[in-house]
């Protein structure tokens, strides 16, 4: 029989593996948190992390949406 899993009893990351911080908006593009906050998580608290973890949804406007790629860059080019 195998040992239960520890778990620690903390919020969970925000990280979805997709780990690419936007060269513009300087967020991640996968959980939308800065490279400093990314760094920092182990040491938030967890009220600190809470509170992270309510204001990354609103940073995904931050980014800017693709437009299609080549056929979204045509269309541009014709208006």
């Amino acid at each position: 029989m195998k040992p239960p899993v520890w778990k620690r009893a903390e919020i969970d990351s925000p990280c979805v593996d997709i780990c690419v911080i936007h060269p513009k908006a300087k967020i991640c593009i996968g959980c939308y948190r800065t490279g400093d906050e990314i760094a920092r998580w182990s040491s938030y608290t967890p009220q600190e992390r809470k509170q992270l973890m309510r204001d990354l949804p609103a940073r995904a406007g931050q980014l800017n949406k693709r437009r299609g790629g080549r056929t979204g860059r045509l269309r541009d080019e014709k208006s």
